[in-house]
């Protein structure tokens, strides 16, 4: 499998080549910026730390070698990589050359004008990508980013306590199955955790709860983007999580998996790039079950989203140069590769191949995750409401307020950041009317303005708010 994969990647190498023009003695053009002579040009990754961003950069020495650049790898914590990302975003010419986007940064990235538009630079999906992890990468038919790594949240479970719980795999079927195998941990072993829930930050206890939620039939916003947190559903949901937390205990990510494969817990949701299983392993995961009774209806989807994706920033220093190593490492014979190296690519071909699978079977649970799950609200205030919201759920965890207190406080709360945030988009507005800005025209159903002596345009994007663009 090793020897297989090894061959993949170089050929992928190859292709790219071909792609480009080959190899040939000419001077590298404006397209591809890579230095063929002399000194290696200097690039600059900005990854998330682990996995996701390790697989990455496994892949990097063939691109490295063909094209003389030397690549520079930062691997970050998800909120070090966000601000990373942001701050940088504010100079002329930025630092990096390629980025790892969480799926959730999207509508604010996008609002700002930190990513460059990969439909205008000539990228575009292939049939082979599944589809549902490409939906957060676009904006209207524009894209973005490109899915990279296939995180999507899964049940991770001992082999021998479900076992000893009187199930199988195959046998998990609703939500009350996960709490029936727990209680019967639990009362086989009081040591032990019937389930674990994760803590650590607020992003981290919303993320792990959100499935929990989906079941029961909440969301965390409406149609319209209005917070729905204070709710019937969301109470139920709660209580759930609540009388699970009661039957285990909170860990962070590398205790959770420590713990389930020690045999000392029964079951914890995961993302897959936490852990890679093995046949003759202890633990092993499977989809999160879409009921929440074996009476109920299945809903579509409750596995939450969590591609990491990878996308240029506007102002990068070699944008040209950054698209052909995007489209190198979302090739499918490098993605294939990326396994090898915990690698989760959002390819079928890769997902599904019989060689694979042999080795990595875990991968076929992976592939029936990421065609159904839900992704978190694109809004452009995901960020504080992640905050607000996650903060007044530890608050109920740790019980230092009640249920009622909590989510009335961050439901009052969250709809004060939106009123907030839509009194400054009519600042906004305001100010054009009263600027040089002179009307031209409409875009997406809302007036637009230039000015003729900064050369910029103010035009509003497709869910009508406006944005800042040069000429």
């Amino acid at each position: 499998m090793k020897k297989l994969l090894t061959l993949v990647l170089a050929l992928a190498m190859t292709l790219s080549l071909a792609a480009c023009g080959g190899g040939g003695e000419d001077t590298a053009d404006e397209g591809s910026e890579g230095s063929t002579s002399g000194e290696p040009t200097k690039m600059t990754l900005i990854l998330r730390g682990g996995a996701y961003g390790e697989s990455l950069e496994a892949s990097l020495a063939p691109f490295e070698a063909e094209h003389n650049v030397d690549i520079e790898v930062m691997l970050m914590s998800f909120d070090d990589l966000h601000t990373g990302i942001a701050l940088d975003a504010v100079n002329e010419v930025g630092t990096y050359d390629l980025c790892m986007v969480d799926g959730s940064w999207m509508a604010e990235f996008t609002e700002n004008g930190v990513l460059a538009n990969l439909s205008e630079m000539g990228y575009s999906f292939d049939d082979d990508i599944i589809p549902a992890t490409t939906t957060i990468c676009k904006v209207g038919e524009d894209i973005y980013l490109a899915p990279y790594y296939g995180n999507v949240t899964v049940m991770m479970y001992n082999k021998q306590l479900l076992a000893d719980a009187g199930y199988a795999p195959e046998d998990i079927d609703s939500f009350a199955d996960l709490m029936d195998i727990a209680q019967k941990t639990k009362a086989a072993d009081s040591n032990k955790n019937g389930f674990l829930i994760r803590g650590g930050s607020a992003d981290n206890i919303l993320s792990d709860f959100l499935p929990h939620l989906v079941v029961h039939g909440g969301w965390v916003v409406d149609e319209n983007n209005n917070p729905t947190v204070d709710t019937p559903e969301f109470k139920a949901a709660m209580q759930e999580y609540l009388d699970l937390y009661a039957l285990g205990s909170t860990l962070d990510k590398d205790d959770i998996v420590a713990s389930v494969t020690s045999g000392e817990t029964a079951l914890a949701q995961i993302w897959p790039g936490w852990y890679t299983p093995t046949a003759d392993g202890p633990a092993n995961y499977t989809t999160i079950p879409t009921k929440l009774t074996d009476d109920s209806a299945p809903v579509d989807a409750v596995a939450l989203q969590g591609v990491w994706c990878i996308g240029i920033p506007d102002n990068a220093p070699h944008k040209d140069l950054a698209l052909e190593l995007l489209e190198y490492v979302m090739s499918p014979e490098v993605q294939l590769a990326s396994i090898e190296n915990n690698g989760v690519p959002c390819r079928y071909s890769c997902l599904t191949d019989s060689t694979v699978l042999e080795t990595y079977p875990h991968l076929q649970t992976v592939c029936g995750a990421l065609e159904t799950g839900v992704y978190r609200p694109v809004i452009e205030e995901w960020t504080e409401f992640t905050n607000i919201l996650g903060t007044e759920m530890d608050n109920i965890i740790q019980g230092t307020k009640t249920m009622d207190e909590a989510l009335a406080y961050a439901q009052e709360q969250l709809e004060q950041l939106k009123k907030q945030a839509e009194e400054n988009q009519q600042k906004l507005e305001e100010m054009i009317k009263i600027s040089k800005f002179r009307a031209n025209g409409e875009v997406n159903g809302k007036p637009a303005y230039y000015n003729p002596v900064t050369r910029q345009s103010l035009t509003a994007d497709s869910d009508g708010k406006y944005k800042l663009r040069d000429w």
